[in-house]
């Protein structure tokens, strides 16, 4: 056990005592009230005084006694100085005959006032038994509360080994997820249809011999729709959906992990037809022997009993694992090999047809007003995951109701997707107006560059309005859908990116920080295309971009120290000669660099049309239009 489960352990070990403890105080408070409250009762009964059957008469025949209350055996007599006392009567006789034969006369007894109650049985019975019951009472409530709050912690040792999987019935039509729930994602829809078709017809699969895939894996970036889509299997399917983390099956003890793993198929098989999904399987199910944790690491038993249990499967038990990652790459390769994840399913991000659809999916409920295209909003999000569309949708609605509108319009859209690139307008973050005219060039820089340079992507808005940390931005869209980016692409990018850099240059004769992340982002695309694309002729086609690890802390690179060397260089040579490309394009474009700053510093923002309206009255062609775009978008933002 690590020094940090110790830790964590105590920790919990002290909050559980001391919970305990406040539990055990309040109690003890609880019961020194009711003892109180009791004392009190009894220290006033105590008040009252027993006098005997002649005594009581002697003082009736006196005329101290104002009135008698008889309840049951007891009676009580109220003094005329406010005393009261309390006497026995005889069982065989009456009040009235029992002081007569005291020598009480009729004529006296007749002065007094006489009362009678009868006592209920219940009160009778509580008055008599609360001395005792109370105690009683007081015990079970403490050994209550001692065992609750035992069975909340160390009791739970007791059930660690039991799987946490929740399940989804198939008959809850409220948690159900159907194909036509999930837009895009065509192809993978198209592999996980026979999954469904196994589920519900196993027969003609297996009268034909052929075996279905114990396990699919669902490979893809974050927000892309893997969870959504294991669900829409066992909906379309209609059968049992148990689900759970990767995490959840790892505790502080040894053997947890595997005895959920067991206690999880288990459960499956009983509910079969079924579908088991992990989710971030990566949590479990990385490389084995990287000397991580040690011989007896936890993950490492837990990934053995799933692989036990995968290959345990019958063709005909109808129980179907499913797993999602992002980092196929770290999962171990046993749990890759046919027998167990047979099939492997990727899901990309989605194109510009796929990204309107899954707008309309989000959009169904809410008050969308006539002027609303999503198509228009879909080209302006390339390289967004359907849960950052969901979020430019939600965004929207919230934009709409802090303005106390009704509908969501376009400009709510719009508005909202530049709010999820970047973040919100930080209206109380006011540039000076030597900032204002820094950031004007700057934005200029870029985007002049990105309208001269052939290969570059064409810009559809500059504007110098702070958003997140960024004191303006430059959004360049490409026209059409790319797959492959060429070397001379990211020469292009790499001079757009340092626009902003060689302006501030060129007219102040100075440099600020706002070139900073323009700078770490051109940098890493520099080495990526020394390290990984082979795009150097002086390095050449070898990827050096990779690294071993061999242990806590020890990594192993693939590459001497000289070419390491050599690679700084090549990045170097790459970075300053996209700078000089960049100021050369302003040198020439001089004129139209600072009567296009001005109006940008007067409005603020420039939309595409007024961009390009811009570049026309200065001289510069726009950019001709091509198909909608379907690559990610750049945002050149500055810091």
């Amino acid at each position: 056990m690590s020094k940090k489960n110790n830790k964590n352990n105590k920790n919990n070990l002290w909050g559980v005592v001391s919970q305990f403890g406040k539990n055990i105080i309040g109690t003890l408070l609880i019961f020194v009230i009711i003892i109180s409250l009791y004392s009190g009762f009894a220290e006033q009964s105590k008040k009252t005084e027993n006098i005997s059957i002649s005594a009581l008469a002697l003082d009736i025949k006196s005329g101290l006694v104002k009135k008698i209350t008889v309840e049951g055996e007891n009676i009580y007599a109220d003094y005329q100085d406010e005393k009261i006392k309390v006497s026995q009567k005889e069982l065989e006789s009456s009040l009235s005959q029992t002081l007569i034969n005291y020598g009480v006369t009729a004529e006296e007894l007749s002065k007094v006032e006489i009362a009678m109650t009868q006592m209920s049985g219940v009160l009778f019975w509580l008055l008599n038994l609360a001395p005792f019951v109370i105690p009683i009472i007081f015990i079970f409530v403490l050994f209550w509360i001692i065992t609750s709050q035992i069975k909340g912690s160390s009791m739970q040792a007791f059930s660690f080994g039991q799987s946490k999987a929740r399940m989804i019935d198939p008959n809850d039509e409220k948690q159900k997820v159907l194909f036509k729930d999930v837009a895009g994602v065509k192809e993978a829809k198209e592999e996980l249809k026979e999954i469904v078709d196994f589920l519900k017809s196993p027969k003609k699969f297996i009268d034909i011999g052929a075996k279905i895939p114990k396990g699919v894996l669902l490979m893809g970036a974050p927000g892309t729709g893997k969870t959504l889509l294991a669900r829409a299997v066992a909906g379309e399917a209609n059968v049992p959906f148990l689900y759970l983390s990767g995490s959840e099956f790892v505790e502080m003890f040894v053997g947890v992990g595997a005895s959920r793993v067991r206690d999880l198929f288990k459960l499956a098989k009983k509910a079969a037809p079924a579908i088991i999904f992990i989710d971030e399987i990566d949590a479990v199910a990385r490389h084995r022997g990287t000397g991580m944790g040690g011989g007896n690491d936890e993950r490492e038993q837990t990934l053995n009993q799933i692989l036990v249990e995968m290959d345990g499967f019958e063709p005909n038990e109808k129980v179907i694992i499913m797993a999602a990652t992002n980092r196929p790459d770290v999962l171990d390769q046993a749990l890759l090999r046919p027998g167990r994840f047979d099939r492997r399913v990727t899901l990309d991000l989605p194109d510009v047809k796929d990204r309107e659809e899954i707008m309309k999916i989000h959009a169904k409920g809410k008050p969308f007003a006539e002027d609303v295209n999503l198509k228009v909003i879909s080209e302006r999000t390339p390289g967004f995951s359907g849960a950052d569309l969901a979020n430019v949708v939600n965004e929207a609605s919230i934009l709409a109701a802090r303005e106390d509108r009704k509908t969501v319009g376009q400009y709510d859209l719009i508005r909202s997707v530049e709010k999820v690139m970047l973040g919100p307008e930080r209206k109380s973050h006011i540039l000076s107006d030597k900032e204002k005219n820094i950031t004007s060039y700057h934005e200029m820089g870029h985007a002049i560059i990105a309208s001269i340079l052939p290969d570059s992507d064409p810009v559809h808005k500059v504007s110098i309005i702070s958003r997140g940390r960024a004191a303006g931005y430059t959004l360049k869209l490409p026209f059409e859908e790319k797959r492959l980016h060429s070397k001379k692409q990211f020469l292009d990018d790499i001079a757009v990116s340092l626009g902003g850099y060689a302006a501030e240059k060129m007219i102040f004769g100075d440099i600020t920080t706002g070139a900073s992340n323009d700078i770490a982002v051109s940098t890493a695309l520099a080495r990526d295309m020394v390290t990984r694309f082979g795009m150097s002729d002086t390095v050449g086609p070898v990827d050096f971009g990779s690294t071993t690890h061999e242990g806590v802390g020890v990594i192993s690179h693939s590459h001497s120290e000289e070419f390491a060397a050599n690679m700084d260089r090549e990045v170097s040579k790459i970075m300053n000669e996209a700078l000089v490309r960049a100021q050369n394009v302003l040198s020439e474009q001089r004129k139209a660099l600072d009567n296009m700053s001005a109006e940008l510093k007067k409005v603020e923002t420039l939309e595409r049309q007024d961009f390009e309206n811009l570049l026309i009255l200065n001289g510069i062609k726009p950019k001709e239009d091509g198909n909608n775009p379907d690559t990610p978008g750049q945002v050149i933002a500055e810091i």
